[in-house]
This record gives structure tokens, C-alpha cells and sequence, in this order.
């Protein structure tokens, strides 16, 4: 997949399955590296509940919101002086092709999706660093069990199982930009002082790895 050739040196980039505390995390990173967090645009998306119960009517339509919204905030993310990005488009495909593989996206549904992502990452540059939380299935779904959003707890395990295996899939082979892959399973950085540190040291100590190669 074709991207721009420049780094925008001031987008960190943070990904992992739905579940896997992405928010929280960016969150505590955005605060100790003193950055703009730009969060995932779930709250005012006036699809994605009704996308959890019917999913072959609003796959597409769904993933265009998401696509649109993701290229609008990558843009104004690129303006700034330092941010983190909650998620973020070059992840966005993992969705869209694991939909069209299940038969709620149609072929030509995602090739329309495909041609414009292709056309908006050739219209943008690499982002500094790309985070991937990784995590069993079995822990993202406890996580999104307690955080309790009603439209995510009728999905079946095997979705989330399908979607897991994805991302890894994905971030295993993910060469847009430099990347970090970090297990969270064990990790609590939200009330684990030590386990924060710890987190926060391996993405300062990959940054200034970044920042050597130049």
C-alpha cells in the first residue's frame, strides 16, 4: 500500500482490537510526553450501534464515517506541533477486510473503500511512530464487558476472536512506519504506577532509537 515518503515527525499513532484500553493509554502517554491526544471519533459516530446490531446493512456506510473522519483528523493532526493519535487510518483496512471475508461487506463495497484509502494515503506522510497494544481476545473482552457499551455486548466471542487474530496479523507485518509492539496482557498502566514506567520507557526509549537514524 503506497503512502507518502516524508515522516511527520510530531504523530504518534496508537492501535490495538477494540477492548484493548487504547483511550486510557493514550491518554497517560499523551500527558507525559506533554502531546495533543486526538481520540477515536466512537462517541459522535451515529452508525456504530446500529453497525453491531445489523452489520451486512451498515458495514459500508460505517466504514466510510470512520475513513472520512480518520483522514479529516490525520490532517489536522499534521498541523500541529506534537500529537498522539487514538487509532488512526492506516490500521482502518483490518475492519474493512475482515468485513468483506464475512460476507457484510460486498467485493465491490470494499474495492470502493480500498480505492479511497489508497488515494488519501498518497496524500499523506508516515507517522513518527506507530504503537500496537497487543492482547488476548480473552482479556479484551473483559475489558469491554466493564466499560459496558450495550451495542458491543451482543457481539459473539467468534467476532472478536476473528478481529483479534487480524490486527496481530496486520501489526506483525505493518512497514508504513516505524513500529512498536507491546503485550499489555500483563499490564496494568492505568493504576500500576510501576507498570506506567515501565510502558512510558519503552516508547521513550523506541523514540529516541528513531531519533538516532536520522
Amino acid at each position: 500500500m503506497k503512502i507518502g515518503e516524508k515522516i511527520m515527525k510530531n504523530i504518534i499513532c496508537i492501535d490495538g482490537v477494540v477492548g484493548v484500553g487504547k483511550s486510557t493509554i493514550g491518554e497517560l502517554l499523551a500527558s507525559e510526553l506533554e502531546m495533543k491526544l486526538f481520540k477515536e471519533p466512537v462517541v459522535d459516530n451515529p452508525l456504530l450501534d446500529k453497525f453491531y446490531y445489523d452489520r451486512k446493512r451498515y458495514a459500508f456506510p460505517t466504514q466510510i464515517f470512520f475513513l472520512n473522519k480518520r483522514f479529516e483528523m490525520i490532517k489536522e493532526a499534521a498541523a500541529l506541533d506534537k500529537c498522539i493519535m487514538d487509532r488512526s487510518i492506516y490500521g482502518d483496512v483490518i475492519f474493512a477486510k475482515m468485513l468483506m471475508e464475512d460476507g457484510d461487506m460486498t467485493k465491490e463495497e470494499f474495492s470502493l473503500y480500498e480505492d479511497l484509502l489508497i488515494h488519501m494515503l498518497e496524500n499523506i506522510d508516515k507517522p513518527l511512530l506507530m504503537i500496537y497494544l497487543e492482547t488476548t481476545t480473552s482479556n479484551a473482552i473483559k475489558k469491554i464487558q466493564e466499560r459496558g457499551r450495550d451495542y458491543e455486548q451482543i457481539v459473539d466471542r467468534n467476532y472478536w476472536e476473528s478481529l483479534n487474530k487480524n490486527y496481530t496479523d496486520y501489526f506483525r507485518n505493518y512497514n508504513l512506519s516505524d513500529v512498536l509492539i507491546i503485550n499489555v496482557d500483563n499490564l496494568d498502566i492505568r493504576d500500576n504506577e510501576e507498570h506506567r514506567e515501565y510502558f512510558f520507557n519503552l516508547v521513550k526509549t523506541k523514540l529516541s532509537e528513531i531519533e538516532s537514524k536520522k
